[in-house]
């Protein structure tokens, strides 16, 4: 009896670990993605707005024959971007502002700007401040 009941106990802790990693992998397949270009050292689009207060994944394909790195000191993120290959950066949940990104070996072209609204307000920037590199 003592062992058909620590039996059902384990057969139970499995079946709830196996909902909760079941759960937490279905959140993160629903994350919102946002999807950016990196051609002829420019980024398409070159400006993006995003929702505040969610944590979204942003993709980047590198279709330049030529390794790049994304870089941005406001929101706090750098990633090498291998040629003809897609990467992934989460970021967030942000406060509404601009948040400025380039790329570190083509700066003065290959560059960029976040804009996180607040969806039910319509805003980009909070209190009058903006984030930037």
């Amino acid at each position: 009896m003592l062992k058909r009941s620590v039996m059902q106990h384990k057969v139970k802790r499995v079946i709830s670990y196996m909902l909760l990693v079941m759960t937490s992998y279905s959140a993160l397949a629903q994350r919102e993605e946002f999807n950016i270009i990196l051609k002829s050292h420019l980024f398409y689009p070159a400006e993006m707005t995003i929702p505040s207060n969610k944590k979204i994944k942003l993709i980047i394909d590198n279709q330049d024959a030529s390794v790049e790195e994304f870089d941005s000191f406001s929101l706090n993120r750098e990633k090498v971007l291998f040629p003809k290959q897609k990467s992934i950066i989460y970021i967030g949940p942000l406060s509404p502002g601009h948040y400025d990104f380039f790329g570190e070996y083509h700066p003065s072209s290959a560059r960029g700007t976040i804009i996180v609204t607040d969806p039910e307000l319509g805003t980009a920037v909070d209190g009058g401040t903006d984030n930037v590199n």
